[in-house]
């Protein structure tokens, strides 16, 4: 038998970085029952290998599993064939079912970097979608109106703006929701944009004469740029798969205004600690040393120890694999009065280019990289950033912007 502790050190731990939970009344009334706890997570392997951004969700789950509770780990197979609309202005393209396949591989294989394989349930939807009729398809359809799915603000804005909604996408959060149902879900966790789904499973369990999940909602990482959400599409991401290099070199580029958001959802350390290290950023500690206690941990969870002690080595080099020239030079700009430097100015400040029209050639064609990432003339660094920057195929340097 589990000896859970006590229900307001528990709560402790999973409220960390947590958006919302719908509700905290019924967590601590399932808490303490002092009986494991079935935790849901459901992803659709859409892509073939997962950022820093899908972790903070994965992240939470581990703690739910460290403090003895059941993880159920789904790989959407089969949802992943209608493809989620949430957040979507277009319906999404079908994937193959061979498509599905690799990428669901790929997940299991991944998540493991973060949960106890041994302690880990993985489950696929295919499982029980395959066996339903079409009559039980009607019959789950029969549980949602149109004005309800309406209420989505993406369905809304899609229906005002007359762009096409294919009926297979008002289905989606009725087949998530009843994912719960067939996996008992006592706890479903996903990120903000979920909300509405993981809601879904907790209405249909009660008409299913199910006691409701409980649904917790992680943040939305931020990409290394500050702004916009991690995603491959906008390169601001931080891959898993990463090689060592190149997971150290990005996370150090982070902004500072980052620091303690990544640490609160990515790194393992007490709160305790991290609160400790922000305050000696604020007592005058430079956070470029702060951000490498960070990419330590992480790099040596996602690889493995000695990755983590010699990324330092191989950050930036040959950007695609992580390798770097041996004599890279280190060189520091300053800004000398502006709020930022142009990556024009920063390739001729650092001798990366004979002169400024080489400069404008290599960003013409698209020759330049920072950080893995090819930039146009209207990329600009800050005070503060340490990047790795290419011009051509053998110019390469190490620039932090004072």
């Amino acid at each position: 038998m589990t000896n859970f502790l006590a229900t307001n050190e528990q709560l402790e731990l999973i409220m960390r970085g947590v958006q919302d939970i719908y509700s905290k009344e019924d967590l601590i009334k399932k808490l303490e029952e002092n009986r494991p706890l079935r935790i849901k997570l459901g992803m659709d392997p859409t892509a073939p290998d997962l950022h820093f951004g899908h972790t903070v969700v994965l992240n939470k789950l581990r703690h739910f599993q460290d403090l003895g509770h059941e993880v159920l780990f789904l790989i959407g197979d089969y949802t992943a064939r209608i493809g989620d609309p949430s957040g979507k202005n277009t319906t999404r393209p079908p994937l193959s079912e061979e498509q599905v396949k690799q990428n669901a591989k790929t997940y299991a294989e991944q998540v493991f970097k973060i949960l106890d394989k041994d302690k880990t349930t993985i489950m696929f939807n295919s499982e029980w979608f395959s066996k339903m009729s079409a009559g039980d398809m009607i019959g789950l359809a029969s549980q949602l109106t149109v004005s309800r799915i309406l209420e989505r603000d993406d369905f809304s804005n899609r229906f005002k703006n007359q762009t096409p909604i294919s009926l297979h996408e008002f289905m989606y959060p009725l087949v998530q929701g009843y994912d719960s149902i067939a996996m008992k879900a006592d706890v479903e966790l996903g990120g903000t944009d979920q909300t509405f789904n993981l809601l879904m499973g907790r209405t249909l369990q009660g008409r299913y004469d199910q006691e409701a999940q409980v649904c917790i909602t992680m943040p939305i990482l931020e990409g290394l740029d500050g702004v916009n959400k991690m995603s491959k599409s906008l390169g601001n991401y931080i891959g898993i798969t990463d090689p060592a290099g190149v997971m150290y070199q990005k996370i150090l580029s982070m902004p500072d205004s980052l620091i303690p958001r990544y640490f609160e959802l990515l790194s393992f350390k007490p709160m305790s600690e991290i609160n400790t290290l922000l305050d000696e950023i604020g007592n005058g500690r430079n956070p470029q040393e702060i951000k490498k206690i960070l990419a330590l941990e992480l790099i040596e969870r996602f690889h493995d120890k000695e990755s983590a002690e010699n990324a330092h080595k191989s950050a930036g080099n040959r950007l695609a694999d992580g390798e770097l020239p041996v004599d890279l030079p280190e060189i520091t700009l300053e800004l000398h009065g502006a709020e930022k430097l142009f990556i024009a100015q920063a390739l001729n400040q650092a001798n990366l280019v004979k002169n400024s029209a080489q400069a404008k050639d290599l960003l013409k064609n698209g020759l330049v990289k920072v950080d893995t990432n090819v930039v146009d003339a209207g990329f600009a660094l800050e005070k503060g950033q340490t990047v790795i920057i290419q011009a051509g195929k053998k110019a390469y340097a190490k620039v932090t912007v004072e």
